[in-house]
């Protein structure tokens, strides 16, 4: 759901910026909120997992990953859906690394091999299905149900994790320090990032180049 979710909003924004009475410029913030949200929520995930527990905060980031997809729904402005985007890629930004750690200590050593492999099948197909799926959706019904979709796979997910999924102990709820200056500097840094990327082009060409320098400098400092 969440590899899916950054790009099947792509072809909706169309319909997306006519329902909500705004521009398909503005619109791409609903794509950008998500994206920025999702990279600075990957720094931190590891963290939370000690803090909160693996199996939990995995829990806890499906159920607020659909009922975030819920909210994205039943948007009726575009800043209601901006926000709920960015709580969409917080929560969605947690699923991809734990996920990896439960495969490994779920799955014996034999077939680990086939579960990362079916997980890198579905990381890489997701965002090329996601536009043509997003498209025939919003075509055949509306551009809400690209969100709407989430919620009941979401549900179910949540069971199936609930019930399969245990921590070990080396995993479970633990003591952690937070690095403020560290998580400050990297959200302001991939905020900006998202940010001048999507303001670039709209801007005059001398700008535009000082823009392009600052992007390559906020990437490299990113690596």
């Amino acid at each position: 759901m969440e590899v899916l979710d950054t790009t099947i909003v792509n072809v909706s924004l169309p319909h997306i910026a006519g329902n909500l009475s705004t521009t398909y410029d503005d619109a791409t913030w609903t794509l950008t909120s998500y994206l920025a949200a999702n990279g600075i929520v990957l720094t931190i995930s590891g963290w939370l997992g000690r803090v909160l527990g693996r199996r939990r905060y995995f829990l806890i980031c499906i159920l607020a990953f659909s009922f975030s997809s819920f909210l994205c729904g039943i948007a009726t402005s575009l800043p209601e859906l901006i926000i709920f985007r960015l709580m969409q890629g917080f929560f969605g930004g947690g699923l991809q690394p734990n996920q990896q750690s439960i495969i490994l200590d779920t799955f014996p050593p034999a077939k680990r091999g086939a579960a990362f492999g079916l997980t890198a099948v579905a990381t890489i197909v997701a965002p090329v299905i996601g536009p043509t799926l997003g498209g025939w959706i919003t075509d055949n019904y509306s551009w809400r149900w690209i969100f709407f979709i989430n919620v009941p796979i979401g549900v179910l997910t949540t069971f199936a994790v609930a019930a399969v999924v245990d921590d070990p102990p080396w995993a479970k709820k633990q003591k952690s320090s937070v690095d403020v200056i560290g998580l400050s500097l990297i959200t302001i840094g991939l905020g900006l990032l998202w940010s001048l990327q999507n303001v670039q082009p709209f801007c005059p060409h001398p700008l535009r180049q000082v823009i392009s320098s600052l992007i390559c400098r906020l990437r490299g400092f990113r690596v």
